[in-house]
């Protein structure tokens, strides 16, 4: 058996994602989040009194509508109206 060796450090490096532009090195006052009218805000104060802010928002979709019979019990599916969009493309 071959004794199998746990990854490098390296293997795990951050990968960054979106960046933006004109924050490096600000220095960070204090994060603050509040919801308000079904959105969520993080706002990212700084030292230099700017403010980095991302308004999050939930989005409620209907995954599938259909029209089934259920006298037998076993809810034989009669229809389908709606399928979530990312079903459509298969």
């Amino acid at each position: 058996m071959r004794k199998q060796t746990p990854p490098s450090p390296k293997a795990h490096r951050f990968v960054p994602g979106r960046q933006y532009r004109g924050l490096r090195g600000k220095v960070v006052d204090r994060v603050e989040h509040k919801f308000e009218e079904g959105l969520l805000y993080i706002h990212v104060r700084f030292v230099d009194k700017t403010e980095l802010c991302w308004r999050i928002a939930t989005r409620m979709t209907i995954e599938e509508a259909d029209l089934s019979d259920w006298k037998s019990g076993d809810f034989e599916r009669l229809r389908v109206f709606v399928r979530n969009e990312q079903d459509r493309s298969v």
